[in-house]
């Protein structure tokens, strides 16, 4: 299938790469709302324009796209702007990650090389898991939400939508991860995170105000 990807970033050529390495779809292109990208290339593949391309697209025979842009309200909100066009919302999961046969992923899900996703875990539409992160059994990862590289979820973990688990966080088996909160890189989460909060450290505390 032509695809395309929204968003030329970092996020977007990681996207790209596993891809590539995963052989089943062809990238045409890249698409992107920074006007000065427009025409250049990105790892080889040209960037078409900004977003709203995606409905002339459509009626190129372009069957999907995926929406590759790191932050999750921006990406969820692209996300909509594809089914209106009409067009699949692909995932991409690299073939070296390991999901088990039970988990189940939405759309425009990015599992990342080492990635792990285990038994009878739930991953929401438009969510990250990220490089070495590890979502344990029965754990559920909602629509949005990023699992940063090497971050790990033990098992019966609820991630809310939006959320954000930093870079190396660990949360113990069972605990809830409100929506649109955020857990700071290498935080060790030990009791529930309420929506929107924002906590630190080991074990993790809430930043006042935040």
């Amino acid at each position: 299938m032509n695809v395309v990807i929204i968003g030329a970033g970092g996020h977007g050529q990681v996207v790209l790469d596993i891809l590539r390495t995963a052989k089943k779809h062809k990238v045409i292109g890249f698409l992107d709302a920074d006007e000065s990208l427009a025409d250049s290339k990105i790892a080889g593949v040209r960037v078409l324009g900004p977003v709203n391309l995606l409905p002339k697209l459509a009626r190129k025979k372009v069957g999907g796209a995926i929406v590759a842009i790191g932050d999750n309200r921006a990406r969820l909100k692209y996300m909509e702007m594809v089914r209106s066009a009409k067009l699949k919302l692909l995932s991409a999961v690299h073939p070296r990650a390991i999901v088990s046969k039970t988990a189940e992923l939405g759309e425009n899900v990015v599992v990342a090389a080492g990635a792990v996703v285990c038994t009878a875990a739930r991953i929401g539409d438009g969510a990250i898991i990220n490089t070495s992160a590890v979502v344990d059994h029965e754990s559920e990862v909602g629509a949005g939400a990023h699992i940063c590289p090497t971050a790990a979820l033990a098992g019966r973990v609820r991630v809310g939508e939006g959320a954000f688990v930093g870079i190396g966080a660990k949360v113990i088996q069972c605990l809830s991860i409100g929506e649109w909160a955020t857990v700071g890189g290498g935080a060790v989460v030990v009791r529930d995170v309420p929506a929107g909060a924002t906590v630190v450290g080991v074990p993790a505390k809430p930043i006042p105000g935040k």
